[in-house]
């Protein structure tokens, strides 16, 4: 193996060693990506290449000045880019990094891959109406859309229905005794397809010796045979088909609307005085990926980000993971705004998110009597809230377990969230508590 091939090798371990996603989710930089590009680190391996341990330097040539004897020292080797930091100590800066950069499809892909899920995105703005397969019929139309086979098929049970065996029949009228009248009446109960003209014309023509053939029905049952339709089909072919204007039928196209999966997102996050920097980072952790995994469902995705301490306001997606407020927190004010931005989405053309997330700490009863019902009354694929409390639930931190409680998982969910471990199994229970039905 020669030494391009050795470098070739390398790099592929290095595209290997992109980080996993999960990991990434819970412990990767998530600043480096953009809304519409995912940049996941991935770990150069260096490549081999020839070095001198410089604690081998020493002997002739290598001193400072003069020329020194042989034999003398020529003093200790000098310390060396990347020894150590000026202080003398080991060196702490990481490793270089290059990125995967995938899409937010690809990261919707593998994210499902990841978890199990498969979440399939309805369509419901019908952006255009066009002409499908053939698949619905007419009674008129362009004679290059008649559907023969169906034409064949009709006059060919047709055809079936009304054949009989002729020679069958003439049998019968050879019974002594018996004429037309009750020829036709035992061909009824046979369920023979014969008309009473038929049956007069043919005795008629029958020679009057053989009208005497047969003592009775049964004797001739007994020993004439009678051949079916299909029997005789196959043993002398069909000669034509009874087709008839009724039967007639014309294809045309199926009009099929096209339909755009649009999802608007609505993130919501506590700004108030307890929303310290973990949990900030928490929320981020977990609200990044979910939009980007939304992203890359949908074809078109719009985001709305609100923030609230007591009062609530929407901000752009750059601040909304750093504000901090000194305020108090009033959750149900961020559902109100909520409401009102999307009046600008109907339900009805529109796939809905409602995410909020906090340390589930909430003003005195405004869970119960505003939040719920803000949530009940607005229309959505799936509500849910992240509670992000590192240290563990306070003793005031109740909004997640009233939500959880009263809604029971029909299309809310609830996370909790205490560290970076816990982030992929919260968007797992977000994405996985939507009814897709």
């Amino acid at each position: 193996m020669g030494l391009r091939d050795d470098l070739e090798r390398y790099r592929e371990v290095g595209e290997e060693r992109r980080q996993d996603l999960s990991e990434f989710i819970q412990y990767g930089d998530l600043g480096e990506s953009l809304p519409d590009e995912v940049k996941i680190p991935i770990k150069i391996v260096d490549l081999p290449e020839f070095a001198y341990d410089p604690r081998d330097k020493g002997g002739v040539g290598q001193g400072d000045g003069g020329t020194p004897d042989v034999g003398d020292p020529v003093g200790q080797p000098q310390p060396q880019p990347g020894d150590g930091d000026e202080d003398g100590d080991p060196g702490e800066e990481g490793g270089e990094h290059e990125y995967y950069e995938m899409d937010p499809e690809e990261f919707a892909q593998e994210l499902d891959e990841e978890l199990g899920l498969d979440l399939e995105p309805k369509g419901k703005k019908v952006v255009e109406e066009k002409e499908g397969d053939y698949t619905d019929i007419t009674r008129t139309g362009p004679a290059s859309t008649l559907d023969f086979e169906r034409l064949f098929k009709e006059g060919l049970k047709r055809k079936l229905a009304m054949d009989f065996d002729e020679e069958y029949v003439r049998e019968a009228l050879k019974v002594e005794g018996w004429g037309p009248d009750a020829v036709f009446e035992w061909a009824r109960g046979e369920n023979l397809p014969v008309s009473r003209a038929w049956i007069e014309n043919a005795y008629d023509e029958l020679p009057r010796g053989e009208r005497t053939t047969w003592d009775s029905i049964e004797q001739m049952e007994a020993n004439v045979e009678e051949t079916t339709a299909l029997q005789r089909i196959r043993r002398e072919g069909l000669e034509q088909v009874p087709f008839r204007r009724e039967d007639e039928r014309y294809r045309y196209p199926e009009i099929v609307e096209e339909k755009e999966k649009n999802v608007v997102v609505v993130n919501i996050r506590d700004v108030s005085g307890s929303m310290r920097e973990k949990k900030r980072e928490l929320v981020e952790r977990t609200f990044t990926p979910l939009d980007w995994y939304l992203t890359g469902k949908y074809d078109n995705a719009e985001f709305i980000y609100i923030a609230h301490d007591a009062e609530a306001w929407a901000v752009e997606r750059e601040e909304f993971f750093g504000i901090r407020s000194g305020g108090g927190t009033r959750i149900s004010s961020a559902y109100e705004l909520a409401a009102e931005l999307l009046e600008e989405y109907p339900f009805s053309e529109w796939n809905r998110y409602v995410f909020a997330a906090g340390d589930s700490e909430n003003s005195s009863n405004d869970t119960e009597e505003r939040v719920i019902p803000l949530m009940e009354q607005i229309p959505a694929n799936l509500h849910a809230y992240v509670e992000t409390q590192p240290s563990g639930n306070a003793i005031n931190a109740t909004h997640a377990e009233e939500v959880e409680r009263h809604f029971d998982g029909n299309d809310v969910a609830v996370a909790y969230v205490t560290g970076p471990e816990d982030v992929v199994d919260a968007i797992y229970t977000i994405l996985s508590t939507e009814n897709n039905e």
